[in-house]
Formats: structure tokens, sequence, C-alpha cells
């Protein structure tokens, strides 16, 4: 199948791309976006069957290649594994999407354990800084590459609720700066600064409660997980050529 986007800045074809939580909600979109876009994907997270189901409907829907692989993105030990297994199938990793993310509820700050805390940060940060340092690096010594990060509008805009995942976020905010400069001219890495999509995680929610809240938005809702692929499109692609350190919102206007 060819790319709708042949031709033009947003052709990906020939392209590899790697999406950590690439299974379900927001990276399940993303992955299958770029593939859309001609890349050939990495699915990774924890459950290896997810990942397998939807290698299978990428490849189904659009006759590019997708490497299913298990991975808790939070276990430093685990994630060479990952980033070889994708340069043996594919030679070259030329995308690299770090979606996967966690933010458990927690009653009081004072009840937030050690144990919680650390799986946070090793999920939202730690991950992140790893396989960016390990993808990075080997895209440096090739032909370059674009690293985008999925961060969080409360890394901006804290609440009481979310402070480890926010402090998380906002670490995060910072590599992407930092790794734009380190791995620059040959590498770009960006930020997209998340809103509220209405992921799966969505179905718990109060629905009243966010409707309230989503009423102080510009666009008066939550954004659809189809919503981010347009802007991973723009930084993973040519078409963000001078596009780098940057933190993009896709918010819907949030106040």
């Amino acid at each position: 199948m060819s790319s709708p986007y042949a031709g033009t800045p947003f052709d990906l074809t020939g392209k590899v791309a790697l999406v950590t939580g690439g299974s379900r909600g927001l990276g399940a979109r993303i992955g299958l976006g770029l593939a859309r876009a001609g890349a050939d994907i990495v699915v990774a997270s924890r459950d290896l069957e997810s990942c397998r189901r939807q290698a299978d409907l990428i490849t189904a829907e659009t006759g590019r290649a997708a490497l299913p692989y298990g991975v808790h993105v939070g276990h430093w030990d685990e994630l060479p594994g990952l980033v070889d297994a994708a340069y043996e199938r594919f030679g070259h990793v030329d995308v690299l999407v770090n979606n996967a993310g966690m933010s458990p509820l927690y009653d009081t700050l004072d009840s937030v354990s050690e144990a919680l805390f650390d799986k946070v940060i090793g999920v939202n940060l730690k991950g992140p800084f790893r396989l960016s340092a390990l993808v990075g690096a080997r895209m440096a010594a090739g032909e370059g590459g674009s690293v985008v990060n999925i961060s969080s509008g409360v890394a901006l805009r804290p609440r009481a609720g979310v402070l480890p995942y926010a402090a998380a976020k906002a670490g995060l905010n910072n590599l992407t700066v930092g790794l734009a400069h380190t791995y620059g001219p040959s590498v770009r890495c960006n930020a997209i600064v998340c809103g509220t999509f209405l992921t799966d995680v969505s179905r718990h929610w109060d629905a009243e409660a966010f409707a309230a809240r989503a009423a102080t938005f510009a666009l008066r809702r939550g954004g659809q997980p189809d919503e981010i692929v347009g802007t991973v499109l723009y930084l993973a692609s040519d078409a963000s050529s001078f596009t780098t350190g940057a933190l993009i919102t896709v918010d819907g206007g949030q106040p």
C-alpha cells in the first residue's frame, strides 16, 4: 500500500519508528498513523500479546512491517534488548516516540509510597532517558533521526493529585531540550505537551467532573486519540526539519 504522503515532506517511506506504549491508547494511534505515512513500526509495551495484535492490525491496514516487543520501559536493563531487536530486524531506527507513561492515583501526598514514586519516575522519565541515549547515539552515528517525547500539560500546571507524574513530565521536558543539543545537528528531539485525550482510561473518569473541567477549555472538549497523530507526524518527518528542542502544546486550549 502506498503512503498518502508520498512525495511530501511528511513521507516516512523507508523509515522505521519505535513507539513505546504502542499497543493501546495514544501509542496505538501514533504507530498506526506513522505506518500510514510509510514507516515500519516497532510496537513496544509490557503486554507482548497486545503488541502482537496491534502489529498485526498495522500490517493488515497499511501493509507496513511491524515488530511486536514486550518490555517494561521503567526497567533499565530491558531496554538494550528492545533497541537491539529493532536494529536486528530493520537495520535502523529513524523515529523514537517515547509515549509510554503512567499516573497512578493516590489518596494524599503523604500516602505516596517510595515504590509508587519510583515506578512513576521510572516509566515517565528514566525509561525515555535510557532509550533516547541508546537510540540517539546510534541515530547520530548513522543517518540521524527524530525523537518525539509525549509529555503532559501537568508538567507546566501541576495539580495536587498527580505530583509525581507532573515532576516526571517536567523532567522529560528538560530532557527534551538537553537531548536536542546533545545529539544535534543530525538528531532532532521535541516534546508534545498533551492535554486531556479520551483514551480507554477515560472510561473510568467521573463524567460530570470532566465535563465541568472541559467547559473551561477553548475547544470545550477532550481530544480524540487520532488528534495527536498530526503533530507526531510533523515532528517525525522532514516537515519539521528546523524544529528541535521544542515543547509543542496540543491540549485543546486548556487554561
